[in-house]
């Protein structure tokens, strides 16, 4: 059985790898992603699109000049997008998350298997916790990277918003705004960061001990030394 102190700490870094897992899930379930406006001129008057979309499905709007509102629908993302480059980048967006999901779900069992026991072997204990929490924290940053760079440099919101209108002409210009859904990703890294803390202060302190153990014959008393 592994001692209170091992328990204790490896229980905390299962508390918050599993509360990566649940943001994850998160993540991937709302459409929160990004606000676009995109702004079109046609014939006779300006056109702008609101859009309001995740990685699976998302809303638009059509505004007329004077502000009113022409419709409002839902769209699947997938379907909408029709240049292999965006839609690409998409499904990669969401395969690193997927990555990083189970990632997560591994930490959280190695880190539950530590605080109940004592694996023989090393892969199982804190080095497997320092491999699959940095595979997690790095395969989200990987995320934030691949998403705006869909939406600014492969103008997604542009090809959403022909998507859910077909009479747009000239774009006049685009403005986005990153939703919750994105930016609580920022939170997943530090939660994997905060388990990595955890048990290198564990390991640390092992260490510490396990070196004061073995501490050199030279500083022990000089009558054992004699014996």
């Amino acid at each position: 059985m592994p001692s209170r102190k091992k328990s204790c700490m490896f229980a905390s870094a299962f508390c918050t790898c599993v509360s990566s897992f649940v943001v994850v899930c998160v993540v991937l379930a709302t459409p929160q992603w990004v606000s676009s406006e995109v702004r079109y001129s046609r014939t006779g008057s300006n056109v702008t699109v609101s859009l309001r979309y995740g990685l699976f499905s998302g809303t638009c709007e059509q505004f007329v000049e004077a502000g009113l509102q022409v419709s409002k629908t839902t769209f699947q993302v997938a379907d909408a997008l029709s240049s292999p480059r965006t839609r690409g980048l998409n499904v990669a967006t969401i395969v690193v998350l997927v990555l990083a999901l189970l990632s997560s779900l591994l930490s959280s069992g190695f880190t539950c298997t530590n605080a109940v026991s004592n694996p023989y072997q090393t892969f199982l204990g804190p080095v497997g916790v320092y491999t699959w929490n940095s595979v997690c924290g790095l395969l989200i940053l990987i995320a934030m990277i691949l998403f705006p760079v869909n939406v600014e440099g492969n103008r997604q919101s542009e090809e959403l918003a022909h998507g859910c209108s077909t009479s747009l002409q000239t774009h006049i210009g685009s403005k986005h705004s990153y939703g919750y859904s994105y930016w609580i990703m920022l939170l997943i890294i530090l939660l994997n960061v905060a388990s990595l803390i955890i048990i290198y202060f564990y390991d640390h302190a092992r260490y510490s001990k396990k070196k004061e153990q073995e501490r050199p014959i030279e500083n022990a008393p000089k009558d054992v030394i004699l014996f």
